[in-house]
C-alpha cells in the first residue's frame, strides 16, 4: 500500500498555510478558550457536547490554548476538500471528524494545509500536534508518530447504477473489461488477480488503463467497461455525488468491507503528546459508540471503511 491511498495521483498543492478552525468555538477572536469549550456543536446532524473528563486528560498546554494544531493536505476527496476553489474554508470527512473530536474534547481542531510529505517532519519539529490527512498507519511512521486509527480502506469496485453485469466480488471481473488508472495500486491489484482467474478456469480480466481517473470513469459511463477499480473512498464519494447519486454504485464485498488490500488510516499524533493520543482515542471510541462516526462516514458515501474500535498503531506493514 502506498504511503496514503494513492497520493501520487494528485498534483502537488502549493497551498498557503491558512488556519481553518474545525470547531467554531468562538464567535469573536476575543472569546476565551474556557468560554468556548463549553459550547455544543452539531456534526452530521448529531449534537456533541464536551466530555469534561476527556478535556481534563488533555496535555496542559492544549487545555490552556484551547487548540489542537492539525496538519492536512488538501484536496484529497472525500477526506479533505476546499468548500470552494480559491477559498480557505475546508470540508470533508476528516474535517467533520475533527469537528466532532474537538467538540467532544472541548477544544478547537485548527487545520492548516501542509504538503503531504512534509506533515510528519512538521509534527516532529513541533509545528503541529497532530495530522488528519487520510494517512496510512505504517510501522515506519509509528517510529516517529503515534496513530489513532479511524478507518480501514483499500481498493473498491464501482459499477453503473443497477449493476447490470452483477459484479459482486473481485473474481467476478474475470473475463470482463475493467477500467483502471495507470500506475496505481489498483492496476497492481487487477494484475495480481489474473492467476486466480486462470486457476478458476476463467478468462483473464480485460484491463483497460487510462491516464486519469476521470477518463476511466468516462469509459464506465459510456459502457465501454463493466466496472472501474479505484480506491474505495474515492469510489464511494463518486457514487454519492455523480449525477446526484444516480450514475454509479459501489460493490460491497462482505469479505472486503474496507476494500481489497485494505490498511488502517489514522490520526497521527506527536509522540511528545501521549496524553493527546489517549484522549483522542477515547473520544473517537465514544463517537463510534453513539453512532456519530457512522453518520459522518455515511455522509461521504464511505460508511463501510469506518472502524468499529478505535485502535492505536494497528498498522502491521
Amino acid at each position: 500500500m502506498n504511503a496514503r491511498l494513492p497520493r501520487h495521483l494528485l498534483t502537488a498543492l502549493a497551498a498557503t498555510a491558512v488556519l481553518t478552525t474545525l470547531t467554531a468555538c468562538s464567535d469573536t477572536a476575543g472569546d476565551t478558550a474556557s468560554a468556548a469549550e463549553d459550547k455544543q456543536h452539531t456534526v452530521a446532524g448529531v449534537t456533541i457536547a464536551k466530555d469534561k473528563a476527556l478535556h481534563d486528560a488533555l496535555p496542559e498546554a492544549i487545555r490552556k490554548s484551547g487548540t489542537v494544531r492539525v496538519a492536512t493536505d488538501v484536496p484529497y476527496a472525500p477526506f479533505e476538500m476546499f468548500v470552494a476553489e480559491g477559498k480557505p474554508e475546508l470540508t470533508g470527512l476528516d474535517y467533520d471528524l475533527g469537528q466532532a473530536l474537538g467538540a467532544k474534547l472541548g477544544v478547537q481542531f485548527a487545520f492548516t494545509p501542509q504538503k503531504f510529505d512534509g506533515i510528519v517532519p512538521a509534527i516532529q519539529a513541533g509545528k503541529f500536534d497532530a495530522a488528519m490527512s487520510a494517512m496510512t498507519d505504517s510501522k515506519e511512521r509509528q517510529a516517529v508518530v503515534d496513530f489513532v486509527d479511524y478507518s480501514v480502506s483499500g481498493s473498491g469496485i464501482m459499477v453503473v447504477k443497477g449493476n447490470p453485469a452483477k459484479i459482486a466480488t473481485l473474481s467476478d471481473l474475470c473475463g470482463k473489461k475493467v477500467a483502471v488508472q495507470a500506475a496505481t495500486n489498483q492496476l497492481d491489484l487487477l494484475k495480481e488477480q489474473q492467476p486466480t482467474c486462470k486457476a478458476a478456469g476463467k478468462p483473464e480480466i480485460e484491463i483497460q488503463t487510462f491516464p486519469k481517473d476521470s477518463d476511466a470513469q468516462l469509459a464506465l459511463r459510456s459502457d465501454k467497461v463493466v466496472a472501474q477499480v479505484q480506491t474505495k473512498p474515492a469510489a464511494g464519494w463518486t457514487a454519492k455525488t455523480a449525477d446526484g447519486g444516480n450514475a454509479f454504485e459501489v460493490v460491497n464485498d462482505p469479505a472486503a468491507g474496507g476494500g481489497y488490500a485494505a490498511s488502517p488510516n489514522g490520526i497521527a499524533v506527536s509522540k511528545k503528546l501521549p496524553e493527546l493520543s489517549d484522549a483522542v482515542q477515547k473520544a473517537l471510541q465514544s463517537l463510534i459508540d453513539d453512532g456519530t462516526v457512522t453518520k459522518i462516514f455515511d455522509k461521504y458515501g464511505v460508511a463501510s471503511i469506518a472502524v468499529k474500535e478505535a485502535t492505536k498503531n494497528a498498522g502491521a506493514n
